[in-house]
């Protein structure tokens, strides 16, 4: 007796009515699923009828022929999209956003106008204007798009020196190229935009990076020193205005002083003079008074003589005053 045997299961009859039955409940389950389709809130759909275009529907949900008469490519219109050249950075929404790793040398590698080499690394970002331009006008267009800016870049970078390139003309070569490539996107009807381009890292050579970074410092430092000098100088200049005003106008209040001081003093002696003229004694004899008024409380120690004394000698002990004032 075989322990491995195991009872057969019964044979359930199935009749024709029962096996189409089941396959068009089949069919009705598979078109319910496939009739439909959803459009993303950032994209448009693309609907293609045996593969040509047929129209545009917007963000939503809608319903198709299936059995793949009707196919559907979603365009996301709304969304900003880049490409990045020399580089990558991770969670890429573009299928051609970054290149190869093995090529990020080869594009940043160009020849500036005056047959030097610079590595330029950049960003291009863009947007989807006419989904159906996008889709028919080019093919490829992620990969034409990076093609056309290569070209440019080059074309833009071969253009000025590589000073230029590596400090002060980074703006004009961004504004300069995304001109350049809007003209060309344009030309092939690629339906797209360019919204900005932008310069990542933009090195010398790696033999010569040593010296650029120290010709750097230089300029650096040159400028640091200048904005100091300039910053002493603004200092300075209304410091000394300041005190060359302030000294005008103290020497401006002194001179109105001593004008009026001595316009004073004159009508003061002209008055005392008409006074004289009137009573001479009298007046004289008042400003005598009037001065030894003056001079008297200042002197410590007086003396009185008489002019009728022949000699005060031997009276005075003139050695016992000290610091008097005769």
């Amino acid at each position: 007796m075989n322990d491995n045997t195991h009872p057969s299961l019964p044979d359930i009859p199935a009749t024709p009515r029962q096996i189409a039955l089941g396959l068009i409940v089949v069919l009705a389950v598979y078109l319910g699923f496939s009739s439909y389709y959803t459009v993303s809130a950032e994209s448009v759909g693309i609907v293609q009828r045996f593969g040509h275009y047929h129209y545009v529907v917007d963000p939503g949900l809608h319903f198709k022929i299936p059995f793949g008469v009707d196919q559907i490519t979603q365009v996301p219109v709304k969304r900003q999209l880049k490409e990045e050249f020399g580089f990558g950075t991770p969670g890429a929404t573009f299928k051609q956003q970054m290149s190869d790793p093995r090529e990020w040398r080869l594009e940043t590698i160009m020849v500036t106008g005056d047959l030097n080499t610079a590595l330029v690394e950049w960003v291009i970002q863009f947007r989807i204007e006419d989904a159906f331009d996008f889709l028919f006008k080019v093919r490829d267009p992620g990969d034409a798009l990076r093609d056309i800016s290569e070209s440019v870049m080059r074309e833009v970078v071969g253009d000025r020196t590589v000073d230029e390139v590596l400090t002060i003309g980074r703006q004009d070569i961004e504004a300069n190229a995304q001109s350049k490539m809007q003209e060309v996107v344009n030309m092939y009807e690629m339906g797209l935009r360019i919204d900005q381009v932008q310069l990542k890292n933009v090195n010398p050579p790696q033999p010569v990076q040593a010296s650029f970074d120290e010709v750097n410092e230089a300029q650096q430092e040159r400028e640091r020193m200048i904005n100091v000098a300039r910053g002493e100088y603004n200092k300075a200049v209304p410091r000394a205005k300041g005190t060359a005003e302030r000294t005008i106008q103290a020497a401006q209040g002194y001179a109105i002083q001593r004008v009026n001081q001595a316009e004073g003093d004159a009508a003061k002696f002209n008055a005392l003079l008409a006074e004289y003229i009137k009573a001479p004694d009298v007046t004289r004899r008042r400003l005598y008074l009037e001065t030894m008024q003056e001079v008297m409380p200042v002197v410590k120690n007086k003396i009185v003589l008489d002019d009728k004394a022949a000699s005060v000698l031997p009276l005075l002990q003139l050695n016992s005053m000290q610091g008097g004032t005769q």
